[in-house]
């Protein structure tokens, strides 16, 4: 008697038919669980990406509003606006 993933109860291995079946339905839940863990992975780069771009666009935004303000503030200077 051999217990098979998907079964709750031993299957007879004499039985071809049975054996046939028991194999497929172990390897379809092989299968399920690896397309399932596949899934997962893509989720979490494709997460982690969007995590990196919005951080990067952030940095740059920071950026960009440092140099305006040094900007405004060397425009300030120079015309004796600055207080």
């Amino acid at each position: 008697m051999c217990t098979i993933c998907c079964f709750a109860s031993p299957i007879d291995m004499k039985a071809p038919s049975q054996f046939n079946l028991a194999f497929f339905i172990s390897r379809s839940c092989g299968l399920a669980n690896t397309v399932n863990v596949k899934k997962d992975q893509m989720v979490d780069k494709a997460s982690n990406a969007a995590q990196s771009a919005k951080d990067s666009m952030s940095e740059a935004g920071q950026t960009v509003m440092n140099k305006a303000q040094g900007a405004a503030n060397a425009v300030k200077d120079a015309t004796g606006m600055k207080k």
